[in-house]
């Protein structure tokens, strides 16, 4: 079975397990991740992320304020830099 092979095949329980283990450190028994587990882990949760919908990803932020508009700046749009000279 390849790396997409098994990333298809995972279920949605399946990836709530792997993230769980991310954020604890440990498998549902109590067992440690080691750092090699933990990394191999973290790498399925965002692979896998990259099928669900934005809003439905790990660390998704809504920025949507309650009349629709967004808080903050939009971090893509390109700002112009200011440059002041001290004379």
């Amino acid at each position: 079975m390849t790396y997409e092979e098994l990333i298809a095949a995972m279920t949605p329980q399946m990836h709530k397990a792997l993230r769980t283990a991310v954020e604890l450190g440990k498998w549902p028994d109590g067992r440690r991740l080691s750092p090699e587990q933990r990394e191999t882990c973290m790498r399925a949760v965002i692979h896998y992320d990259q099928r669900l919908p934005e809003t439905e990803r790990v660390g998704y932020i809504d920025r949507t304020k309650p009349d629709g508009t967004q808080h903050g700046e939009d971090p893509l749009t390109p700002q112009t830099i200011k440059i002041l000279t001290g004379n």
